[in-house]
């Protein structure tokens, strides 16, 4: 049940930050503000964007988190914390779905 911890963000050094125009739902507001961030991380050359929020704040905090789970997906493998998760999470469903299917057997007989 011990997952291993968040991962940080890496340093600024290694990120390139871009502002961009928003795009999708939200009309002339999303349109015409530099709301969305887009960073890219120089030594992996992965690229993450987030229009989540309409704060460019927000976006950021929201882009460094992804890159961060990204960058460890990719260093760490299996053995990243998302994998780990995305683990336990089948794991529970398989279970929930083995209950549901033993309970109807028991009814049918």
């Amino acid at each position: 049940k011990n997952l291993p911890p968040r991962p940080k963000p890496p340093p600024d050094s290694e990120i390139e930050e871009s502002y961009l125009k928003g795009s999708g739902p939200g009309g002339q507001k999303i349109n015409k503000t530099n709301s969305a961030v887009q960073l890219k991380h120089i030594p992996t050359g992965i690229v993450v964007k987030s229009q989540a929020t309409r704060s460019r704040s927000q976006n950021r905090k929201l882009a460094r988190e992804i890159l961060a789970q990204r960058i460890d997906e990719l260093t760490n493998g299996d053995h990243s914390r998302s994998a780990i998760v995305g683990a336990v999470k089948k794991k529970r469903a398989d279970s929930a779905a083995k209950k549901s299917r033993r309970k109807y057997r028991l009814l049918e007989e």
